[in-house]
Formats: C-alpha cells, structure tokens, sequence
C-alpha cells in the first residue's frame, strides 16, 4: 500500500535536442493545465496525451506535491479527516508557481513529496530537469491567474460526479490507506461543497473541455494534434547554422592557447599521426591533459596568504577561495578525466552523454548526473574538441540552468577551432576557455576540424572501425 501520491512521470526515450538558441537563451518550455474535480480522470487524460504525443522529455506534475506544511494543530485535524485538503488555502501556490516558471525556463527543481499517511512533506525531493513538455494536472489548475498565465494550454477534464465519487473511493482506499466511512464524511463534508464553490468555477478558464475523460478519445486525439504541430513549429535547427554563420576566423582575445613550446608541438604531432598506436595515444592524451588542467586552475580566484617554510622565514603566496569538480561531456571529454585527478586527486567527476543524432546533425543531451550543489562549485568543464560549438553551448546550459554562474565555468579542451571559440563567447562572454591549439578550419561540409585529430573518443577507448 502506498502512502505517496507523487504522480511525476519523465519520458526521456530519446535525447533531448537543443532547446535554447544560438546565442544560449533558453526558449520556452510547452505547458499544458489540466484541471477538474477529483476523480475526474486528469491524470489518466494527461497520461494519455503524454503517450499520445510521442515526443521525449516530457513531464507530469500534480498539484498533489504542493500542499502546505501543516501547523500542528491542523495536522492533528488531518489526521482526525477534519482538515478541508480540497479548500484553494491547502496548496502553496508561491512554491508552485516558482517550480514552474523554474521548469518553463528550462531550470532544474526540486519537486516536495507529500506524504498523505502522515499529512506532511518527505525531507526528500524528486529532482527534475529537462523538460519539453510540461503538463500540470491539479483540481485547482486553472484557479490561480499566475498559473494559468504560464500555460500554453487548459484543458478542464468533466465527469459525472457518481463516476468521480467512485473513483475516489478506490484510489484514497487503495493508494492512501483510508477507510470508507473516512472518505464518505470527507466527501460530503469537503470534496464535494469545494468543487461546487470553487473548482468548477474554473471551467471559464479552459481553453478546451473534455466531457467523461479519458474515455473522450477523440478530442484528447484533437489536443495531442494541437500541441503536436505547436511543437513542430518551434523546433530548432543549430549545428549547421552554427557552423555557417560564424561572424569570424579570429580567435577570441580571452582564450587561454597553451604556449607553442616544442613540448606542445611534439605532444601533437604525435596524437594527430594517424599511425600512432593507442597506448602511446592514451599516454600523450594524459600527459597533455594535465597541463591543460593546471593551466584552468591558474584561472581560479585566489587571495594573498603568508606561510612559514622550514627555515622559519615567510613566504609571501597564494591560496585558492574556491571548491572545484569536474564535468566531462561523454564520450570524448572522458579522456580528460585521469589528467584532472591526478592534479587533484580528490575531485569530484560529473558527466554529461551530448551525442549527435545522424539523422539531423543536432546534438542531443542524453544523460545528466551532475555533482550535489554543483552551483556551489568552479566547475571544470572537459571535451576534448570545440568544432562548431554547439556539443559546448549545450553542456554549458545544462549548468547554468542548475545554477552555475557563467564566471565559474572554465572550459578545457585538446583542440579548437576559430568558429566554436566564437560561437560559444558570443554566447557565454564571462565563460573562461583553456585549449592546448586552435586550427584554422572547420569544414563546411562535415563540420571536422582540419588538418584536425580524428575521433579522439575512438583512438582513446580503442573502438575506430
């Protein structure tokens, strides 16, 4: 039997394809309400529009996670089935709407789980992030204006009150634990005078109402179309345009280019030879990460500070003020990965799986496990080619919308090219870029950097065809 009610559903078939422009502004995400009386069948309509649609990264909310947190004295009412949860006062709205518009801009949250046994928040969230679909269901949906103003879509969802009493009874006994006089007397005394007074009033919101739920097939076949082609429309299209549409073949002032000393150019010459076996790849590859790592630390801030040395005099010096972790975008920014810890041996390693997808060129974000308050951090960002940018420009707003300022993202890199330097601080200015060299081309017409490395992923992990 379970005492939580967190109806979270996160669709990530596929990955997920660039959802912000190519100057690094998020777009917005699609949010459809759905709102109606309890037992109507909302989220059994929202699931249905989420398989329906067919599209990745979608999520459903319900308003259910954000009751308020209880006094003690109306928790002791709660518990005695005399606290009104169907009243507009129950929910926390403020933490609603700030979740959503978190969500619509592309941010990560925390989403509360509300335990209805013990009639309180868990200490535990459900983290989420990612989302291009956003649908909201909640018998007070449509009632708050701020809400509704974040919509793309309202839906009210209209059934037979016998068929929402029914329901009712078999989802409070089977999914909260209650008894059926408990129900009965919270319906009559509750449930029943608030749709009256205050849900169905909501009606005149919606955009579209669906008469009996879920069993409405046609017009959630309708709705599904709807969002369909209002999707289609604001979809992107960014490697290319990237690539095209760099506005020079100058390297940006602020990038950080190793000195072209011998050791650098030999280090080179021997990872670019398209003979060189992989021991001897991985080995340069380690050893050249590592000064490509201690040249991005040089970028931490620090302060003044004065030690005592052996012999008793004192050393005028440096401290760093800041914590660091590490982000490799997998799989090529992986190879970084053994460079940074043997700089720093107890760092900490998030990654990110950005892969493009053949059939468009974009790439897609597939994977995200980022580091516990990694917007407490300078974060290390790892990969082992800026091409046209745009692997970068994703990985970057994946921080930034968990929070990380622009200034403590340094970016580290083996090779660059002109067009992704500049595609990526036109984007993000204050972001710090560390590369070993820059090449001077990046091919138009299958967008590798020349005369280039090759896929440094595959001569790394051994896998070229």
């Amino acid at each position: 039997m379970s005492s939580q009610k967190n109806k979270v559903f996160q669709i990530c078939s596929t990955g997920r394809s660039p959802w912000f422009r190519a100057d690094g502004s998020n777009t917005d995400t699609y949010v459809i309400g759905i709102a109606g009386g309890s037992g109507s069948g909302k989220t059994s309509v929202a699931e249905r529009i989420l398989k329906n649609l067919n599209v990745p990264w979608v999520v459903i909310i319900s308003m259910d996670s954000f009751y308020n947190v209880l006094t003690k004295e109306q928790s002791i009412q709660a518990h005695q089935n005399n606290f009104d949860f169907d009243h507009p006062s129950a929910f926390d709205y403020d933490l609603l709407y700030e979740c959503l518009c978190k969500l619509k801009n592309g941010k990560s949250i925390e989403l509360p789980i509300y335990n209805f046994s013990k009639h309180a928040r868990e200490d535990k969230t459900t983290s989420i992030y990612g989302a291009n679909v956003i649908i909201f269901e909640g018998i007070f949906a449509l009632y708050d204006q701020k809400i509704r103003d974040l919509m793309d879509l309202k839906i009210f969802v209209d059934t037979d009150a016998d068929i929402r009493l029914a329901r009712r009874l078999q989802r409070d006994i089977a999914e909260r634990g209650r008894d059926l006089h408990g129900i009965l007397d919270q319906y009559s005394r509750f449930v029943k005078p608030s749709f009256d007074d205050h849900v169905q009033h909501t009606v005149k919101h919606a955009d579209v109402i669906i008469p009996r739920g879920l069993e409405n097939v046609v017009a959630i076949d309708l709705i599904t179309k709807h969002v369909q082609r209002q999707l289609n429309e604001k979809e992107l299209h960014l490697r290319w345009d990237l690539a095209r549409n760099s506005p020079t073949d100058e390297i940006p002032e602020d990038i950080t280019v190793l000195p072209a000393t011998n050791q650098i150019r030999g280090m080179h010459t021997i990872l670019r030879d398209r003979n060189t076996p992989r021991d001897e790849f991985v080995f340069y590859t380690e050893r050249l990460s590592k000064l490509i790592v201690e040249s991005g630390l040089g970028l931490l801030p620090s302060e003044p500070t004065t030690v005592t040395t052996p012999t008793g005099e004192l050393y005028q010096g440096v401290a760093f003020t800041s914590q660091i972790c590490g982000v490799s975008i997998l799989r090529a920014g992986g190879t970084m990965e053994e460079g940074l810890r043997r700089v720093c041996n107890d760092v900490t390693i998030g990654k990110l799986l950005i892969q493009t997808d053949p059939s468009t060129g974009e790439p897609q974000l597939h994977y995200c496990k980022l580091p516990q308050d990694v917007n407490k951090y300078h974060v290390l960002l790892m990969d082992a080619t800026i091409g046209t940018g745009a692997a970068g420009l994703m990985a970057i707003r994946v921080l930034l919308d968990h929070d990380v300022s622009e200034e403590n993202i340094i970016f580290l890199t083996f090779l660059s090219a002109p067009v992704g330097l500049n595609v990526i601080k036109k984007a993000f200015p204050r972001v710090k870029i560390v590369t070993s060299m820059v090449d001077p081309v990046l091919s138009k017409e299958k967008l590798w950097i020349e005369p280039g490395i090759g896929n440094f992923g595959d001569r790394y992990f051994g896998t070229e065809q």
